[in-house]
């Protein structure tokens, strides 16, 4: 009887204790309440600029679900103060988009005034937002219970080709730059657009030292592959793609090629991976190149007839239904990120109010607890989520500004003055 005894007690030991074992959804909350989602991107400045010309007294950011229809007819955001809470959120990037199509002098001016309306509204709101500019800032504001308010500039032509502009921009509070949105420019490829200079120009070059210099971060999101690999080459501080998915999963010019994703580890930088439908599976994609197809076919066979065209695409989206994307499929972006580059190197990078709606179940900034449920349910542990979550892109903001901290005693890169000629 004593052997029994023994015995049984030795295999008691050895018996998982359930009494402990946690749910994905406590393992997603016990990680979000650690560290909270560090948002790489969203696009409510530029909602506000389309929907309100940036004339907000009459904007309601504690419920914007019935904001003014955007240019598409879509009412309401994916944005406001209850859902950034639901939704765990502790610091985000608010995007100072502008229009890439915009001539590059009214691009500067249009990108100040994003900044403005940017610092109008967190003002509005100082018992939620704190505007920061550093990695120290974002976690005092976190630590607060504020969310941390970072601005990032999303393409290059808002610096109307000066280094100085870069600069200015920096010191009213701007902490990364996409370097091109979706048109190439005169120093840089994109990846949807034609590509001119084979990545990046020697002007180009110089720009990412300076941001290196100055402690912006070099953001990769929209560049084609070889501005990548220039970028990498050239960077001597972590980048960052602040909305983008991985291209083995969905084919999208937009995401991020292996290639780069191997190249991550050795930069320290981090992929923010997007959340946009489109972007995310690659069924929609294919959808979407089809129907393009069949619009061009319909409007060659119906010349001059727009009736018969617009009967036959309602025809065609009847017959070819929209597919639903949940977070699973963001999930696997997140996936196929850690497994090529590793933990250390994802993060998240939602597009919210830059899209038509986020995937089912995550529609809008309130669902990023959903899709962390999901990454715990396949086994990321409480540690992994945390890194996703803000820990890593915490870090590579920290190490961007180490870097600049060495360069204090570095003279700014210099060009000459648009339409200069040499002394007078």
């Amino acid at each position: 009887m004593k052997y029994v005894a023994i015995v049984a007690a030795m295999a008691a030991l050895v018996q998982p204790d359930v009494s402990h074992a946690r749910t994905p959804e406590q393992v997603a909350e016990a990680a979000l309440r650690a560290a909270p989602v560090f948002d790489g991107h969203n696009d409510v400045p530029y909602a506000l600029r389309e929907r309100y010309g940036n004339v907000i007294a009459g904007f309601d950011f504690t419920d914007s679900t019935k904001a003014r229809p955007a240019a598409d007819g879509v009412v309401g955001m994916h944005t406001d103060i209850p859902r950034l809470r639901k939704g765990r959120v502790g610091a985000q990037f608010w995007s100072v988009y502008v229009d890439a199509d915009l001539p590059e002098p009214q691009a500067v001016v249009a990108v100040l005034e994003q900044i403005d309306v940017a610092k109008r509204l967190l003002a509005r709101h100082p018992e939620t937002f704190t505007f920061v500019t550093t990695a120290d800032g974002a976690a005092a504001a976190m630590r607060r219970g504020r969310i941390a308010s970072l601005l990032g500039m999303e393409g290059g032509n808002s610096i109307g080709e000066s280094l100085g502009v870069l600069r200015q921009t920096y010191d009213l509070g701007v902490r990364y730059l996409t370097l091109t949105h979706n048109k190439t420019l005169s120093w840089a490829d994109a990846a949807t657009d034609a590509p001119k200079h084979g990545g990046l120009t020697d002007f180009g070059r110089k720009i990412v030292r300076e941001m290196n210099r100055i402690g912006m971060l070099v953001d990769l999101s929209h560049v084609s592959e070889a501005t990548m690999m220039d970028a990498l080459e050239e960077t001597k501080a972590p980048v960052i793609f602040s909305h983008s998915g991985a291209r083995a999963i969905n084919g999208h010019a937009r995401n991020v090629p292996d290639s780069v994703l191997a190249r991550l580890p050795a930069n320290g930088g981090v992929v923010m991976v997007v959340g946009l439908p489109s972007f995310l599976a690659e069924e929609l994609r294919q959808r979407t190149a089809n129907r393009a197809a069949e619009q061009a076919r319909l409007e060659s066979l119906w010349r001059g007839q727009p009736d018969a065209v617009k009967q036959g695409m309602a025809n065609w989206d009847a017959a070819n239904p929209q597919p639903a994307v949940g977070v699973g499929v963001w999930a696997d972006h997140i996936d196929h990120v850690r497994k090529v580059a590793g933990i250390d190197h994802v993060a998240i990078g939602g597009d919210y109010d830059g899209m038509p709606s986020g995937p089912v179940g995550a529609e809008d900034v309130a669902g990023y607890p959903t899709l962390f449920t999901e990454l715990a349910r396949r086994g990321y542990s409480q540690a992994d989520l945390e890194k996703i979550a803000s820990r890593n892109i915490m870090r590579v903001l920290r190490a961007a500004e180490a870097h600049a901290a060495t360069q204090k005693n570095m003279p700014p890169f210099e060009t000459p003055a648009v339409g200069t000629f040499g002394p007078v």
